[in-house]
């Protein structure tokens, strides 16, 4: 399988339900290399684990809207706004953060990942248009 492809079953997979979703996706020796608004984690596959248990005790559903999904060799990088679904508001989608990540992939899994996450700010316009313009 192209490593494009691995990226994308793995956000086209049920994030919020599928308790299978690491095992499928992630390289047993697995690495996330993640700054956010808290700063910087390094999750391996266990915490990954835990991340994505954490995951389905708040969301019903998450989705993804790219605006670049870009392939090279093992190497894929992403642009992408997460939405989802609550538990607490289950009738009213949110938009959760945004995203750049890029993807190693090795024997058709999920290796290493570097990724920068902000929080969305649905009042920025020019911040959400940014993110509406798809460039795929």
């Amino acid at each position: 399988m192209s490593s494009k492809k691995v990226v994308k079953s793995f956000y086209e997979s049920d994030l919020a339900n599928d308790v299978t979703m690491v095992s499928k996706h992630f390289h047993k020796d697995c690495e996330l290399h993640w700054t956010s608004s808290q700063g910087f984690t390094l999750l391996n596959y266990d915490d990954i684990e835990t991340f994505f248990e954490g995951t389905r005790q708040s969301y019903n559903s998450l989705r993804f809207e790219f605006t670049h999904f870009i392939a090279s060799g093992v190497f894929v990088t992403t642009r992408h706004t997460l939405f989802g679904f609550t538990i607490e508001n289950p009738y009213i989608e949110t938009t959760i953060a945004h995203f750049s990540t890029i993807w190693e992939v090795k024997d058709d899994k999920l290796y290493r990942g570097f990724e920068i996450s902000q929080q969305a700010d649905e009042t920025d316009k020019k911040s959400i248009k940014s993110y509406r313009e798809i460039k795929l």
